[in-house]
């Protein structure tokens, strides 16, 4: 699967994927020299995105492996059709046939096969998103190395498996806890930050159709502000940004005004203890400051 710088760059122009030139050199990197991504930020930056982009750019499939504290093996690689396999043993004895075979109960027809066993079969290169891998298991990490480094799992029943087409591997991470080095030394690593105001503009451009110049400055400046408050449990993601410029939209609005965003904040403010927060240190009277500042957050007279 070839893919030229340019050529990555134009496909994350077309599918409203803004990023910056350290970020689209790292993916091309890794496509390059087929070794997986770890992108690590907080959530809401645009990490598991870049999984299901990569699959829109490529034009291939997007496999998902969801982690979280208990995955194990079965889970994530395996299983074997037990009540298929109980069903044939059953048959047979109806029947009155011979005693089936080990070896035909353990056969592709009775295996069920998850994420990870599914993008190395896979008969065409596909995207293998494992998302919020600093959820599972230490345990788990290390199954993993064996799959990051060989891409190759071995099944007893039917030996070694290996990749006819290696995937393309993005792993994501909330850095909910510290993941170990030899995951990391098996991947290029891609810190996601929130982005600044201008960049958050573009996005906004790209993804909410119709939306005012004005209202993108404003909507990405406020969003921007709220980021920097410390006290905020759950800063705005890009998402719920493009969430709120949505409805924004719908409601025919084309400029922000302090009792707009209060009246709309629960667009953008996933908590009670946020939302609390906003009405007591911020108002509609903090918002019209930050919408006449043009300080920390872009400079509102470029949409004027």
């Amino acid at each position: 699967m070839t893919m030229t710088l340019s050529g990555l760059k134009k496909g994350f122009d077309g599918a409203g994927y803004i990023c910056d030139e350290n970020t689209a050199l790292t993916v091309f990197l890794a496509l390059d020299l087929k070794k997986p991504i770890l992108i690590e930020g907080a959530p809401g930056v645009g990490k598991t995105e870049m999984g299901k982009v990569l699959a829109e750019i490529l034009d291939t499939a997007l496999i998902r492996l969801q982690c979280y504290e208990g995955l194990d093996e079965t889970k994530a690689l395996y299983e074997w059709n037990y009540q298929r396999q109980l069903l044939r043993i059953q048959m047979n004895r109806n029947l009155e046939e011979e005693q089936i075979r080990e070896e035909d109960l353990f056969s592709d027809d009775y295996l069920l096969e998850r994420p990870l066993l599914k993008a190395i079969r896979a008969e065409k290169t596909a995207v293998l998103l494992i998302d919020e891998v600093d959820k599972c298991d230490p345990e788990f990490e290390a199954f993993l190395f064996e799959v990051l480094s060989d891409f190759q799992v071995s099944i007893p029943e039917l030996g070694t498996v290996s990749a006819t087409n290696i995937p393309v591997v993005v792993l994501t991470s909330n850095n909910e806890r510290e993941l170990s080095d030899g995951l990391k030394r098996r991947c290029l690593y891609l810190y996601l930050d929130f982005p600044d105001v201008e960049k958050e503009v573009r996005i906004l451009r790209a993804k909410v159709p119709g939306i005012a110049d004005r209202l993108a400055w404003e909507t990405a400046r406020v969003v921007s502000q709220l980021r920097q408050r410390q006290d905020l449990r759950k800063k705005p993601s890009i998402s719920e940004t493009l969430d709120w410029a949505r409805a924004l939209v719908a409601l025919n609005r084309d400029r922000l005004d302090g009792k707009l965003v209060a009246d709309t904040m629960n667009l953008f403010l996933k908590t009670h203890a946020d939302q609390q927060y906003f009405k007591r240190e911020i108002g509609p009277s903090g918002v019209e400051k930050i919408l006449k500042n043009p300080e920390n957050g872009g400079d509102v007279c470029r949409c004027q």
